[in-house]
Formats: structure tokens, sequence, C-alpha cells
């Protein structure tokens, strides 16, 4: 049985890869649904024609955003222990976490996306 080779038009090329940028949504998973290797969308997504464009882009669901920073100069007073390694960490929702010494940092991501949900 001899396969035949599917030709794709430039819209469904289009379609296939602004799907790709969908939030939790995979390459993998449009290149199962659309019966087609990865690696061929990987292509058509490294070409400007194909490539969806930022405004295309849906916005993600979970409100995706750059959360505030500070940084204290913060002068240690003979009564304060200085710990090397020092993590202190303001959740918004009012958890606050100090972490000092060594870490695993992908146990701490863990720990923080179960704190932030």
């Amino acid at each position: 049985m001899r396969r035949t080779r599917r030709l794709w038009t430039d819209e469904e090329k289009r379609s296939i890869c602004l799907q790709t940028v969908a939030p939790g949504v995979s390459v993998a998973q449009v290149a199962r649904r659309y019966a087609v290797n990865a690696n061929l969308i990987f292509k058509w997504l490294r070409d400007p024609r194909y490539a969806p464009d930022a405004a295309s882009v849906p916005p993600s669901p979970e409100g995706s955003r750059f959360l505030p920073v500070e940084i204290v100069d913060a002068k240690p007073t003979p009564a304060t222990r200085v710990a090397q390694n020092l993590i202190d960490i303001e959740l918004s929702g009012g958890p606050r976490m100090r972490i000092s010494g060594s870490y695993d940092p992908d146990a701490l991501a863990r720990l923080l996306r179960g704190l932030s949900v």
C-alpha cells in the first residue's frame, strides 16, 4: 500500500500554527490532531508566512503578568543572624516563606505553584 503525500494550503498551515500557541496546547497535540509529524509544524512555525503574529495570539486565561519585585538593601543589625542563600517569598494571598541554605529549585517551584492555586 502506497502512502499519498498530503498537500496543505497556506491557510491550513496558518490555522495549524495558530493552534500551537494556545495556552496549554503543545505542538505534539496539534500534530496528532492533524496526523502530521510535529517536525513539519516546527518547520512551518519558523516560516514567517505561517508563524502567528503577536496580535493574533489569544491572551492567557491565567492572566499571566509580571509581578512586582522589590530589592531591599537591609543592613543587618548585631542581633540579626545573616544567612547565605536566603530567599524571602511573600505571595499575594498572604502566605510568606523564608528559605535559607541550599534548596532544590524544582521542588521550590512545585511548592510555589501549589500555594498559588
